[in-house]
């Protein structure tokens, strides 16, 4: 019979066996041919989890993944339900967008913003009164279509000079410096995050105007939308476009049937009366002449620019369609421009014509759809009121994906620039940037909840970051041209000064209109994140400097100093002591004796030089006065560190592991506090030797334990409680 394997001597003349693994786990085979004598070796190519391509160059399967504890393996279960089975690199090609999805993934921003924009200006134009509204509205939202079509067409440039991916961050750092890329960088990533946080909330006033008791959840729902958008995107890329396509066409559709009608009822069918929610913001009477004027509807013009919001989207996102991924960048963008300029043009000429008022209660897109529909069956008008809205809701809830799109790939440069932690270059088990992802959401919650999901108080905040990324960019390609000189680069450096000039308008107007409304809070915003930036490099740039390789490693200059904590000389500690001077002649023993205990030290002493006596490693007993274990060993391992300050300091802990987790309560955890107190240590060096209870067992001895494991004593304890507890109540004699 086996026994519980004694303590083992460590000899000083008896050196460590050396032996040749296959690192490349090949599997050999010995074959016999057809005659006798022949015979050749077949090498295996999958070995488990494992794929071999080459020599030294292994893939690991799927199964690899799979963890290996119970709550590891629920945990993966869960996420493979939430985001799905995960995806290999190599068929990211796959999940590349075509132009239908990404107008639906990269451009429900800008399409969406419509369904707002044209609102945002009325609620600054019926300050004066509705003679304003009527006579101002057409022109401040010309100027605003203007805008769109200059910005359109600038970043059809940038996506022909930057093909695989030309966002505002790139274009201004390529041309303009580090310092301009990343002030284009922090100005976008504020609005990527308010794009999320204004687009669920309007999303959201869509819904309350068709059901007024859901004002008291709006902060409840938003977030649980955000969370829902979340899920979405971690699933992947083209998942993301399958959910999102049909809420963007849909919206599409129905504002364009509504702009049709409602055109076809004022110039064919004598016009559309307007019905009035229960509550509207009433026409003021103010009488502004002069700059205050000018202000007013400088401010109204900012407002109207949210409209804008999202078309750089496409140009940063150009790697994300199918082949070639350029031209059907540019054709999107396109697309994109044409729809959402007769979108926004439609649904303001038809607030004015109505005279529609902006309402806390009802939004302007629901009384306008409300007021065109007003025609045939009731069942016709409600049932197309009740579309619009919940298309324009989704959409603007879904709207919040284009961010979900490009703040993460966004993050992603700045972290392959070294400018944002090395996380943000991850991509997941669904070839999604997770870290980007979780942290957008986490940020748009925020501003949710402090703004209370007010969309106009949101909005201030909203167009100051967009403008100052799109100035730079767009002077950025203007240098780029003047630069390079490519053919037609007079025509295109034009293109892009002018959309230059004009955006660094709007910047001026939004930052002078908005200061005070909240604009302030982006303007101090962006340097505080410059800052974080230049800091994180900054780190990144010392640990390249610090760890970079000059020399080969010689093996030969490298010392060490082993110690090793021995509590009781039983097969754990000796275990440890092995390893340990398997590693180097330099092993030190140290045990630490509690108290003053004389005659305990002494038998220590005893058994180590009977169990050691032919060993060279020494021992080092530390008495501890007041009962300490582990403050002790570390102030020895302090001293020793000053003694020898260029050794590097190497631990090795012998860990006792139980065969049951109920057993680790009845052991100490020293070893585990010891790690942890050692973990930050400089030159220091944990070394862990496992010792699973019960290994040197019988294979008798093995085979009844399972046996008994197989039997439910547990259930069958719980039985016979229950059994006793009903006889003792009901059945015993009283």
């Amino acid at each position: 019979p086996q026994h519980e394997p004694s303590a083992t001597h460590i000899r000083p003349d008896v050196s460590v066996s050396t032996h040749k693994v296959k690192s490349d786990l090949r599997h050999e085979e010995m074959v016999k041919g057809m005659h006798p004598g022949d015979r050749y070796i077949r090498y295996g190519r999958n070995i488990g989890p494992f794929r071999r391509k080459s020599g030294g160059v292994l893939a690991a399967s799927l199964e690899a993944e799979v963890p290996r504890s119970r709550f590891g393996r629920y945990f993966n279960r869960f996420k493979r339900v939430m985001i799905g089975r995960p995806i290999s690199t190599e068929h990211s090609i796959h999940e590349r967008l075509t132009k239908a999805k990404a107008l639906a993934v990269l451009s429900s921003d800008a399409l969406s913003s419509v369904a707002y924009a044209t609102e945002e200006i009325l609620r600054v134009l019926v300050l004066v009164g509705m003679g304003l509204v009527s006579s101002a509205a057409m022109p401040v939202g010309g100027a605003v279509m203007l805008l769109l079509l200059i910005v359109a067409v600038s970043y059809r440039q940038t996506i022909a000079a930057y093909p695989r991916g030309g966002g505002s961050y790139i274009v201004a750092k390529d041309n303009l410096g580090t310092m301009a890329g990343l002030t284009a960088a922090a100005s976008i990533l504020i609005d990527y995050t308010l794009t999320v946080a204004v687009s669920v909330s309007s999303g959201m006033d869509a819904i309350i105007s068709l059901y007024p008791e859901a004002q008291v959840y709006k902060i409840e729902i938003c977030v649980s939308i955000v969370f829902l958008l979340t899920v979405a995107n971690l699933r992947g890329v083209r998942e993301a476009g399958n959910i999102f396509a049909v809420p963007t066409y849909l919206f599409i559709l129905g504002i364009l049937g509504m702009v049709s009608l409602g055109l076809a009822r004022l110039f064919f069918f004598g016009g559309i009366p307007y019905v009035a929610p229960a509550e509207t913001l009433k026409p003021g009477g103010l009488s502004l002449t002069g700059f205050a004027f000018t202000f007013l509807i400088l401010r109204a013009f900012s407002q109207g620019c949210t409209a804008l919001t999202g078309v750089e989207a496409i140009s940063d996102g150009v790697p994300a369609f199918k082949p070639p991924e350029a031209k059907n960048a540019s054709t999107t963008l396109a697309w994109m421009a044409v729809l959402a300029i007769t979108m926004f043009a439609g649904i303001t000429f038809l607030a004015t014509q109505i005279h529609v008022l902006p309402s806390d209660q009802e939004t302007v897109i629901s009384q306008v759809a409300r007021n065109v529909f007003l025609v045939g069956p009731g069942w016709f008008s409600s049932s197309a009121w009740f579309f619009i809205n919940i298309a324009t809701a989704l959409i603007l809830m879904l709207a919040a994906n284009t961010a979900f799109s490009d703040f993460p790939r966004l993050s992603y440069f700045l972290a392959r620039d070294k400018f944002m932690p090395h996380q943000y270059s991850f991509r997941g088990d669904r070839l999604a940037f997770s870290w980007g992802i979780a942290t957008l959401a986490a940020l748009a919650c925020v501003l949710i909840v402090s703004f209370k999901g007010n969309v106009t108080a949101l909005i201030p905040l909203y167009t100051v970051g967009v403008f100052n990324s799109f100035t730079l960019s767009q002077l950025g390609m203007v240098v780029r041209w003047w630069r390079q000189k490519s053919p037609g680069w007079q025509r295109s450096m034009a293109i892009n000064a002018i959309g230059a000039l004009a955006t660094f308008i709007v910047l001026i107007i939004s930052a002078v209109t908005k200061f005070a409304a909240g604009a302030w809070i982006v303007i101090v915003l962006i340097p505080i994140l410059i800052a974080m930036f230049l800091a994180i490099h900054r780190h990144y740039e010392r640990f390249r400097t610090d760890v970079e390789a000059v020399t080969p490693l010689n093996p030969k200059d490298f010392k060490h100093t082993i110690i090793v904590p021995v509590a009781h000389l039983n097969s754990v500690a000796m275990s440890a002591l092995a390893y340990a001077r398997s590693l180097s002649a330099n092993v030190t023993a140290v045990h630490i004796a509690e108290g003053e205990d004389t005659e305990g030290v002494e038998r220590f002493n005893e058994g180590w030089h009977r169990l050691m006596s032919e060993s060279d490693v020494p021992l080092v007993i530390i008495e501890s006065p007041y009962r300490s274990l582990i403050g002790p060993l570390l102030s020895y391992i302090d001293a020793l560190d000053q003694q020898s300050p260029d050794d590097t300091i190497t631990v090795v802990l012998p860990e006792l592991i139980p065969a049951r987790p109920w057993e680790y309560l009845l052991h100490n955890q020293t070893a585990l506090s010891l790690k942890a107190r050692l973990l930050f240590r400089p030159n220091t060096v944990v070394a862990n030797v496992p010792y699973v209870l019960g290994r040197g067992r019988t294979a008798a001895a093995t085979a009844r334990r399972r046996a008994l494991s197989r039997f439910p004593i547990g259930p069958a304890f719980a039985a016979a409680l229950v059994l006793l507890l009903v006889y003792y109540v009901f059945l015993a004699p009283r």
